[in-house]
């Protein structure tokens, strides 16, 4: 093998997996090593998108006196052979990189990493050895389950590809992908999951203010199935866009899109899901039927209607004010 560099390493085991311990500078860390982040498009990878300010305080850190960390997490992704390789040296073990392919994935370490290229401070790693993209996201999760500014969309989006059984198990995210993956959803491709971001299309809302706002639907809606649930917001939303369609093509200016003006609307479309009249099918139309009597008339904007509400109480407040807003144009229209 054409090897760019040999790092001698101690070969043991973290828990019951297999882990190379070793010392490097952070500009041969660096450029063998690569961040999978999330490829929101193609939902390849699963990092976060890096944090340049993160990063750069890591650097000016790194270079202080006194300065300390933990070890970087790595993965030699792959098996043995053409881009690297293990060699057993009498109690010792030699890590041997094949020049150009950077194949440390670095599952902890992408934050203090990002901004040392050109740095020959030694820092200690630990990695994984052969680990497949599944088990590095496992292990993304475990250690950054809990971490300070982890997009939780992210984590989300990691649950959503580990788990066996979506329907069943995380009902609600089933239904908050759906309406971020169907072309047809007014959400397509606009909901943000952490990762690198998707170019040309402006964002609403995140994965997770979504993934909550579906389950009340589920909750209030039980025991219909979350692939039943999934229909009945793809459908509702569509109307929400038909009705209101300045919320999705000026985002900015409309609280539709935004967490208090996800929940509340929520609860409406449940509210109308539970008052459908017999015979009558609970799709697109019935929505628009239903929005159209009200919504159009309510002041969506900034400093409209539900301005200055947030957070968990700022929600029902919004369901009430938006309850009371619907009952009125509907005893306009019975007197008219």
């Amino acid at each position: 093998m054409d090897a760019e560099i040999s790092i001698d390493c101690m070969e043991g085991r973290s828990l019951d997996r297999q882990v190379l311990l070793g010392f490097a500078s952070a500009r041969v860390l660096h450029a063998n090593s690569f961040a999978d982040v999330l490829d929101e498009e193609s939902g390849r990878g699963y990092q976060r998108r890096l944090n340049p300010r993160h990063s750069l305080d890591f650097r000016k850190y790194a270079q202080q006196e006194g300065s300390a960390t933990i070890p970087l997490t790595f993965n030699l992704r792959g098996a043995p052979g053409r881009v690297w390789n293990i060699a057993d040296q009498g109690g010792r073990v030699r890590l041997t990189l094949a020049r150009g392919a950077r194949p440390l994935a670095q599952v902890d370490c992408q934050h203090r990493l990002g901004h040392l290229s050109d740095l020959d401070v030694l820092l200690p790693f630990m990695s994984f050895v052969g680990l497949d993209e599944r088990e590095e996201m496992q292990i993304f999760g475990v250690i950054n389950g809990k971490a300070k500014g982890l997009s939780s969309s992210l984590l989300d989006f990691h649950d959503a590809q580990l788990c066996a059984d979506l329907a069943s198990e995380r009902p609600e995210l089933l239904v908050a992908l759906h309406l971020k993956n169907e072309h047809s959803s007014p959400w397509y491709n606009r909901l943000d999951l952490g990762g690198a971001r998707v170019s040309g299309l402006e964002r609403r809302a995140s994965l997770r203010t979504m993934q909550k706002a579906a389950r009340i639907l589920v909750k209030r809606l039980h025991p219909r199935s979350a692939e039943d649930v999934a229909r009945i917001a793809h459908d509702f939303w569509g109307a929400v866009a038909l009705v209101i369609p300045e919320a999705f093509s000026n985002p900015r200016k409309s609280l539709v899109t935004k967490g208090v003006g996800v929940y509340a609307l929520t609860e409406l479309a449940a509210d109308m899901v539970l008052e459908v009249p017999d015979g009558v099918a609970c799709d697109r139309l019935y929505f628009a039927s239903a929005l159209t009597d009200f919504a159009p008339h309510v002041d969506w904007g900034n400093d409209g209607l539900l301005a200055g509400l947030g957070g968990e109480g700022g929600a029902r407040r919004a369901v009430d004010i938006l309850r009371l807003s619907r009952q009125q144009h509907r005893l306009k229209v019975a007197n008219a």
